[in-house]
């Protein structure tokens, strides 16, 4: 009779386990995810306004000027050349602060 007391006293409510999975997968939401994705869409909306004679600063670290903007690619000039890259390459405009780092 006491092992059976025992085990009521040990099951405990069975959503427990859900209440706590349900706020740590919030908790991974609200630090992780959501902010990477404001992140994501805050570059998106820089790299489509790209226009020609805007200075930036690409990825490898490289100061350059846009020549020439297309759907995926732009042209840069670097120096006296211009090289062709992705849009995804430019890291900032080279006239904004530098983001902040939380």
């Amino acid at each position: 009779m006491n092992f059976a007391l025992l085990q009521q006293a040990q099951q405990g409510s069975p959503f427990g386990p859900i209440i706590l999975f349900g706020g740590m997968a919030l908790l991974f939401y609200f630090l992780l995810i959501r902010p990477q994705s404001k992140a994501r869409k805050q570059m998106e909306e820089r790299l489509s306004k790209l226009k020609a004679g805007d200075e930036v600063l690409l990825t490898s670290g490289f100061y350059a000027v846009i020549d020439r903007v297309e759907d995926k690619n732009i042209y840069l000039k670097l120096g006296s050349s211009i090289v062709k890259a992705r849009r995804t390459a430019v890291a900032a405009l080279a006239a904004e602060p530098a983001p902040e780092q939380n």
